[in-house]
């Protein structure tokens, strides 16, 4: 008889697991530095920026990021949107919004419906980010889901104050009149941002958000014409 204990397998994700005590605790610190960050950002803040805040003293609740892993990032990126889902619905109790994207997260006054006019985008990511037990995929899932976290822009597109801060994050004062303006701006601030030229891969990982959320508003634009 073998008596070798067998290691779970973590290859599926099981809905059923007791929740972590631990977890619900780091969560719990989360939403408080959170909230807090927000309300000291009057304009937003993109989603990088906001982990780099929760880095810092005196939060320090996020350790090293590898921002070029998406299978290391996944875990950082998966908790701060559950946090902000979480954030989101106590935040409307109060007659508050909060816009979540990674380009831009902020909490505004909510004047009408609540959400950010997307009702069928918003509440399927709003009951993934809210289902721990996304929070342990395989890799490829993960890479698959964070593939298609981006393309999803192309369904509904960004608003204009996001589209505007990703014009400003590849160096435009406005939004281009063209997409190839914009291919040709990102491709000059990747090689300026490349690590073998001094720059790192947070910097590459911000050019890519930005290059995504442009790429979606003129994917939207040529739709509409």
């Amino acid at each position: 008889m073998n008596n070798t204990p067998v290691s779970p397998d973590l290859s599926e994700p099981t809905p059923t697991k007791a929740p972590n005590p631990m977890l619900e605790q780091h969560i719990q610190h989360l939403l408080v530095a959170v909230e807090h960050e927000l309300r000291n950002s009057s304009f937003g803040i993109d989603e990088l920026n906001l982990i780099r805040k929760l880095q810092r003293p005196p939060w320090e609740l996020i350790g090293k990021v590898e921002f070029h892993d998406t299978q290391k990032l996944y875990p950082v990126h998966f908790l701060l949107f559950h946090v902000l889902y979480s954030l989101r619905d106590s935040l409307a109790q109060t007659g508050e919004n909060l816009y979540i994207s990674p380009m831009r997260i902020g909490i505004e006054r909510q004047d009408t419906v609540a959400g950010n006019g997307m009702p069928g985008r918003v509440d399927s990511l709003r009951s993934f980010y809210l289902d721990l037990s996304q929070y342990e995929l395989p890799e490829d899932v993960i890479n698959q889901m964070m593939d298609n976290f981006w393309s999803g822009y192309q369904t509904t597109g960004p608003d204009l104050p996001e589209t505007l801060q990703a014009a400003k994050v590849l160096g435009f004062d406005s939004v281009p009149d063209s997409f190839l303006t914009v291919k040709q701006a990102f491709r000059r601030a990747v090689m300026q941002a490349h690590p073998d030229r001094g720059g790192d891969t947070e910097a590459i990982q911000s050019l890519n958000e930005a290059f995504s959320v442009l790429k979606a508003h003129f994917t939207q634009t040529m739709e509409q014409t």
